[in-house]
């Protein structure tokens, strides 16, 4: 081991580094409060130490006051009245999900008034929406109705305080009695256009849910018990749209689009053309910040090839953390951008590495080694905060998934292509794939509950879940203070056999 080492290692995530104490900031900000005019004058009284005197003490606080400031300054405040019955004007965000007898919709504040006064209050804030089955809510229609914004009620206590940090003030129940107007929109976002190029498919009830959910982000057809049957056994990941999804699509343009780099200057049209087809991935699903984080890495890939610059995969991932936290810092506390960058990172610092050393003369043994590394990789990074945040650790899905994400992968690449280009003759290709697929998938979850120790009861406290990603964190660092092997030379060779080496053969001199 060598700190030499070591320090060569941290200097190349020089933007990992940086990334550190703005997050500190962030964190430090739901804690305590600091005036304005203060968080200014540190931004520029250090900025200016850090550009006259290459200090790196004052580099560390001005991205801690940055951090700190950026949090503070997109703090969300309740405009809302809560517990209290008033009229609002509502903007549905989002497709409605089926819960049972029930359904739920995100929804924005437009603006309220009280029942006894005409006069409006224009708000921004966001409410988790619950109606009966009698209300058919579209998305993007406004809606006006009498209600009352409650707390979050009921499930565990980090589910209220995700939601929070979500941005949402409450929730509130709308029924047929309590709506005052509706207002259709003319106009669909893209998300909804794609959810319903995926609905013309006609797949059976658990097919189309499935591709609603892994292609474009819909979640409006998974019913309780297929989304409690996944999270047993493991599988939950699969139904949200993250970075694993954008990794498919992205080895799909690879496979339809590779042949451009025959041509002369085809690489850039090909690099042009996957950052564009992945951002419209991201847009048909919605969104979702883990799929952003992927897009943003795919992106700052293709533009250090663009360029002719060594990608640095570490630092991709920073600036994608810096790029998501200065938009919303509220992401910080979210479970899924966690978790998505927790996998990602110990994955490019241990599967990367790990599955290089195991690498075979056949590529189709690389493939299967390639998939259970990361598998187990992921799963084994994320399981101390999963099992902080939901109790239980599916050891049947560490096992499991490589497969699942195989199936997934079919799921994804047909519903993908289908949204793009929604031929109706290959529409019974399609059908067929997906519901194959989707009917593996679930006869592997089903096997997953029948294996012994499907789920392992287990809920550690903050204190041990920080101190288990420390440990973690010090044997990577460890790790790269490991000298690499130094390849062995034909000078070298020669010297350990005895042998001159060529520089010091002596040669006759030249006549």
């Amino acid at each position: 081991m060598s700190i030499r080492c070591l320090l060569e290692r941290l200097e190349q995530v020089s933007v990992l580094k940086a990334f550190v104490p703005f997050l500190i900031g962030i964190l430090l900000a739901e804690h305590y409060a600091l005036p304005g005019w203060f968080l200014v004058a540190v931004v520029l009284l250090a900025g200016g130490c850090a550009a006259m005197f290459r200090s790196s003490v004052a580099a560390i606080a001005l991205l801690l006051a940055v951090g700190f400031g950026t949090a503070q300054l997109r703090q969300r405040h309740r405009t809302v009245p809560r517990d209290v019955t008033v009229l609002f004007d509502l903007r549905v965000e989002g497709i409605p999900s089926a819960r049972g007898a029930r359904s739920s919709v995100e929804a924005e504040v437009i603006a309220w008034r009280e029942l006894s006064s005409d006069e409006w209050f224009a708000a921004g804030d966001r409410l988790m929406l619950y109606t009966d089955s009698l209300v058919d809510l579209q998305a993007g229609e406004r809606i006006g109705c009498r209600g009352r914004i409650r707390d979050f009620r009921g499930g565990a206590a980090s589910y209220r305080r995700l939601m929070r940090r979500r941005g949402f003030s409450g929730t509130m129940w709308v029924g047929e009695r309590n709506l005052l107007f509706r207002s259709p929109t003319k106009k669909h976002s893209f998300h909804v256009a794609a959810v319903g190029r995926l609905a013309r498919l006609g797949l059976s009830g658990g097919a189309d849910a499935l591709v609603r959910a892994m292609a474009a982000g819909d979640k409006s057809r998974l019913t309780p018990d297929l989304r409690e049957q996944y999270a047993r056994c493991g599988f939950s990941h699969l139904l949200a749209v993250s970075g694993l999804h954008t990794g498919i699509v992205f080895g799909l343009i690879y496979l339809l689009f590779g042949w451009l780099f025959l041509f002369r200057r085809g690489h850039l049209y090909y690099y042009v053309l996957s950052a564009a087809a992945i951002w419209i991935f991201v847009a048909a699903a919605g969104f979702p910040p883990s799929a952003v984080r992927a897009a943003v890495m795919c992106t700052l890939m293709q533009s250090a090839l663009f360029a002719g610059r060594e990608y640095v995969a570490l630092n991709s991932l920073a600036i994608a953390a810096f790029i998501m936290l200065l938009w919303n810092p509220a992401w910080v506390g979210d479970i899924s951008f966690q978790l998505s960058f927790l996998a990602v990172f110990f994955l490019l610092v241990w599967g990367m590495p790990i599955q290089r050393r195991i690498r075979t003369h056949w590529r189709a043994v690389d493939t299967v080694i390639a998939a259970v590394v990361v598998s187990l990789i992921a799963g084994f990074a994320t399981a101390p905060l999963v099992a902080h945040t939901f109790g239980t650790i599916p050891v049947a899905g560490l096992l499991l998934n490589p497969i699942a994400v195989l199936l997934a992968a079919v799921i994804i690449l047909c519903g993908t292509v289908w949204m793009l280009v929604p031929v109706p003759f290959l529409a019974p290709v399609f059908r067929w794939c997906i519901e194959t697929a989707a009917s593996a998938l679930d006869a592997l979850a089903r096997l997953a509950e029948y294996l012994p120790a499907t789920t392992v009861g287990c809920r550690p406290d903050k204190t041990t879940t920080c101190c288990i990603y420390l440990l973690l964190l010090a044997a990577t660092l460890a790790a790269w203070s490991v000298e690499p092997r130094k390849k062995e030379t034909l000078d070298d060779t020669r010297k350990k056999h005895g042998h001159a080496s060529e520089s010091e053969i002596e040669l006759p001199p030249y006549k």
